[in-house]
């Protein structure tokens, strides 16, 4: 395992380092400090709320939605009721009911932002990391591309992609992959510029271990916090765009239970508020909870950060 620190690059120009502390500059971290650093963030409130509110998620995925006695495509009540004890979010414009289709939602919404986020993730990795390493012409291609993809905004992107694909939620899955891998290649390419210019780096190079092998053993282990860190918030982000693509029609087709579909059904129907609300709060549930699980551990794989973390545990 290489205990060297991966140098600190400058946030206004990727790639520049702004200081590489050697063995001697620096204390290496303990495995105890940092195991204390893990148990500390295991018992920050936010990693507690987040996980909470996603374990709620998974077990609904895995269970409730399979016991719940209602069918979330089944139209047997009257359209428009208000919550009630029969109906506890109501029903909408059709006659099915709220919760049902609320439950279901996540089925459709969170396993494909997390397919899609893993994918985006090892796209950009590897790419990004090519660049990053071998430069020259490769980089140049690779981060041209990039920027290109950068100059749109990753809404009106997806939209473009998904428009022209067709509906439904792998083509909506698919646009947005080619709207999120940039910024991974971006992160790898700045975080792979700095490490190949450290000392056991170079101490393998001289050792006469290959490109590939200096890259996957000795870079990339050093870099993935940064880029899981990355991932885990843009897994909220992937729910949230996914949901704003079946809300615009491009994304999941009806009937399916997703959550952008019922939301924008209930715009059309503002006096039945139920409709969008409770669907809309599941939505703001599963990005708050991957926000907070994103910046707890960002925080407590950051050294400068990590003593915010104890202080909120205690």
């Amino acid at each position: 395992m290489n205990t060297h620190k991966t140098p600190e690059i400058d946030p206004h120009g990727p790639g520049q380092i702004v200081h590489a502390p050697s063995l001697d500059e620096e204390q290496v971290e303990t495995p105890t400090a940092s195991g204390s650093r893990f148990k500390a963030a295991i018992k920050d409130p936010m990693a507690i709320a987040g996980f909470a509110i996603l374990l709620w998620w998974v077990i609904d995925a895995v269970v409730i939605t399979r016991i719940y006695p209602i069918d979330p495509l089944e139209q047997s009540f009257q359209p428009l009721l208000a919550p009630s004890s029969e109906n506890w979010f109501g029903t909408d414009e059709l006659g099915r009911d709220v919760l049902a289709r609320t439950l279901a939602g996540v089925n459709t919404s969170l396993p494909y932002a997390i397919a899609l986020v893993f994918l985006a993730m090892i796209v950009g990795t590897v790419l990004g990391a090519i660049a990053g390493y071998f430069g020259k012409i490769i980089d140049e291609v690779i981060m041209r591309v990039a920027d290109i993809v950068f100059a749109f905004p990753m809404i009106i992107l997806a939209m473009v992609i998904a428009a022209a694909l067709g509906p439904g939620l792998v083509n909506a899955a698919v646009a947005m992959l080619v709207a999120m891998w940039p910024s991974y290649a971006r992160v790898t390419r700045s975080l792979v510029l700095s490490a190949a210019r450290s000392e056991y780096v170079l101490a393998a190079r001289l050792a006469g271990a290959s490109s590939v092998r200096v890259l996957v053993r000795d870079i990339l282990p050093n870099i993935v916090a940064p880029v899981l860190v990355l991932a885990t918030l843009d897994i909220g982000t992937a729910v949230l765009l996914l949901s704003g693509l079946s809300f615009l029609g491009l994304g999941a087709v009806p009937p399916a239970p997703d959550w952008g579909l019922a939301v924008s059904s209930g715009v059309q129907y503002f006096s039945a508020w139920w409709i969008a609300v409770f669907p809309g709060l599941a939505i703001f549930s599963v990005v708050l909870a991957f926000n907070f699980i994103g910046d707890t551990l960002r925080d407590t794989l950051d050294p400068r950060t990590s003593e915010a973390v104890q202080d909120r545990a205690m």
